[in-house]
């Protein structure tokens, strides 16, 4: 049986923003899972825009700190581009950010690049 490496093994100077690039990822994905679940089918289903227009601006600020904080953490953990360009766009999928996040998270902990 195989542990998942603890955040231990994690070098100082990335820890801090591995825990700031999970933190912006689940927000991002909840943000974005209230945008599409609730906002918009009020909006374009019952004729109430005033959710959207406040969740969609909020969600779009909150997805700019996430691009930020995936890639600090690219730099710091010397992603590939591809694996870099592909955890950036994860904040634009329903769903797909929780899954990065996870796979991002194991990896990095266990030091293999993305």
């Amino acid at each position: 049986m195989v542990a998942e490496p603890s955040a231990a093994t994690v070098p100082p100077r990335v820890a801090g923003t591995l825990t700031r690039y999970r933190v912006m990822s689940y927000v991002v994905g909840v943000m974005l899972l209230i945008l599409v679940l609730v906002a918009v089918p009020l909006r374009y289903a019952a004729g109430i825009p005033e959710v959207s227009k406040v969740v969609s601006p909020v969600h779009g600020f909150l997805y700019i700190v996430y691009l930020v904080a995936a890639f600090d953490l690219a730099l710091k953990a010397r992603w590939t581009a591809k694996g870099t360009v592909l955890v950036l766009l994860a904040g634009v999928v329903p769903f797909l950010s929780f899954w990065a996040e996870r796979r991002v998270t194991s990896r990095v902990r266990a030091g293999r690049p993305l």
